[in-house]
């Protein structure tokens, strides 16, 4: 991984003014392996995170960034090499970790509501407990009032926004979004990168967030991670330093700029972006 001249973000520390890790992963490796195919998914991959960080992990299709999201998370093993959250070892799905993936998996015959009750369900906790928070958490995402409808009634971008808060339900220290808003149109987008800004800096969650959008992943993130591919590997990571409060207008800065455009640099030099178009 390369050394950036940019400056570097202040982390906060813990009560013994340490930083705090919350995910570490060491010399991590996956294969796929079935009767037609023995495949590399994942080579060589070591990465801290520290409590309240956003890293967003940034990469072509194919380079691993949703397996390794899915190692990190527990629900695929990995093949050797260790990954650690809050100093235990990952070995089956975390009960601690919220997952938003690209669809909004939502159940178009279960109440707004209900799909956001869900994962009390699943870990056999009092649902009536959890409904005070989920209607909490519809009015701090802007669908006050839109428990009772359906999904199937909603856009795109609302249903983005149940998935959010059915993934904040158990008020988990880790958020894991699997390219959450790569589905979206541009305006809905950007209201979305807005929203999620607030609710980190609002919640000081911990957020693992794939893109393929580099404009994206600087926006939103403390920490950028560069993946290439076959097989899947870091290649560089940077510390973003923008303010935690974010509007749109940040990406006219100079600092934006600087970084957005050190990353194209970062995919020219890979091969995996021209810096021309050629008829």
């Amino acid at each position: 991984m390369t050394a950036l001249a940019f400056p570097q973000k202040t982390r906060l520390p813990d009560e013994a003014g340490n930083q705090k890790l919350l995910i570490g992963a060491n010399n991590v490796e996956k294969r796929f392996i079935s009767k037609r195919a023995n495949f590399l998914a994942l080579e060589n991959i070591s990465l801290d995170v520290a409590a309240g960080e956003f890293v967003s992990i940034l990469g072509p299709s194919g380079c691993g960034k949703s397996t390794l999201l899915k190692c990190i998370g527990g629900l695929t093993n990995v093949t050797s090499g260790e990954i650690r959250i809050d100093g235990q070892p990952v070995t089956a799905p975390r009960a601690d970790a919220g997952f938003v993936f690209q669809r909004d998996v939502l159940l178009d015959w279960r109440t707004v509501l209900d799909n956001i009750l869900l994962p009390a369900e699943f870990a056999r906790l009092n649902r009536e407990k959890y409904i005070l928070r989920a209607e909490e958490l519809l009015q701090t995402l802007g669908l006050e009032g839109q428990g009772s409808r359906f999904p199937w009634e909603l856009s795109g971008g609302m249903r983005q926004r149940v998935a959010i808060c059915r993934g904040l339900l158990l008020d988990p220290a880790l958020i894991l979004m699997d390219e959450p808003f790569g589905a979206l149109d541009a305006i809905t987008r950007d209201e979305l990168n807005l929203e999620l800004s607030r609710l980190w800096a609002t919640f000081n969650k911990t957020v693992l967030f794939i893109t393929h959008s580099i404009s994206e992943a600087v926006f939103l993130s403390t920490k950028v991670v560069v993946m290439d591919k076959n097989p899947g590997r870091i290649v560089e990571t940077i510390d973003i330093d923008l303010p935690r409060e974010r509007t749109l207008e940040v990406r006219e800065s100079p600092e934006f700029i600087q970084y957005t455009r050190h990353l194209r640099s970062v995919f020219e030099r890979l091969g995996i972006m021209k810096r021309t178009a050629h008829a």
